[in-house]
């Protein structure tokens, strides 16, 4: 654990209702064991959002939309999201709660491999296409370090990067040995991506123990 339980428990007790539809949602998820941003998460990624108030919002990670919607309560009414999924059993789930949020038209959905998507999406930007001023990452833990060259050119300077679930219910402060042989090379990958965020003189990172870690970086150039 980050925190202590008894703290988290409280902060909890602190929280209001998301809405009918955001709350249906989340219950669903836990019973279904659909991984979704904690309680305490989601109220950092709405408070950094509405502080924010982005213009363009991407998200890597979709699942089945919990967050995405999170978003949208909070963001500027001309402010949308283009988030990535590629597990094909949530895609329908997470289209129909943004139907049922009515929240389509501010939504553009990306079905497949982020790696492709976000190499598209660079290439676009390097010829003049969107930027995107608030990234939200919260997929495969593996490959962060991977996608953010990617993230970096898809980012003006003042941009925000958001990176979920770094500290790994903190593992990631134990010695590799110290973790499950099967965790060992997500958790030599997170070290590294951390270590990236921290050294590179074009972001200034903070690593907060919250939830399961959140990473805060903004491009300053």
């Amino acid at each position: 654990m980050i925190t202590n339980d008894r703290i988290t428990q409280y902060i909890h007790s602190l929280e209001s209702s998301q809405g009918n539809l955001l709350d249906s949602i989340e219950e669903e998820a836990v019973r279904a064991y659909v991984p979704i941003i904690r309680r305490e998460t989601a109220s950092l990624l709405k408070t950094l959002v509405a502080a924010k108030k982005p213009n363009r919002i991407l998200e890597i990670g979709t699942a089945e939309g919990y967050s995405a919607l999170l978003m949208c309560q909070v963001m500027p009414a001309s402010c949308h999201i283009t988030t990535i999924e590629k597990y094909e059993k949530r895609l329908p789930i997470a289209r129909e709660n943004f139907r049922r949020a009515g929240e389509e038209g501010r939504i553009t959905l990306m079905e497949g491999d982020a790696d492709l998507h976000l190499a598209a999406l660079a290439a676009e930007a390097e010829k003049g296409g969107p930027l995107f001023d608030f990234v939200f990452m919260d997929a495969a833990k593996g490959q962060y370090l991977a996608w953010l060259p990617f993230l970096m050119k898809l980012m003006p300077a003042g941009g925000m990067l958001v990176t979920d679930n770094v500290l790994q219910d903190g593992d990631i402060a134990e010695s590799r040995f110290a973790v499950q042989r099967r965790n060992r090379t997500i958790h030599s990958r997170m070290r590294e991506y951390l270590y990236e965020l921290k050294h590179r003189e074009d972001l200034e990172t903070a690593v907060i123990p919250i939830g399961d870690g959140v990473a805060l970086s903004t491009k300053l150039s």
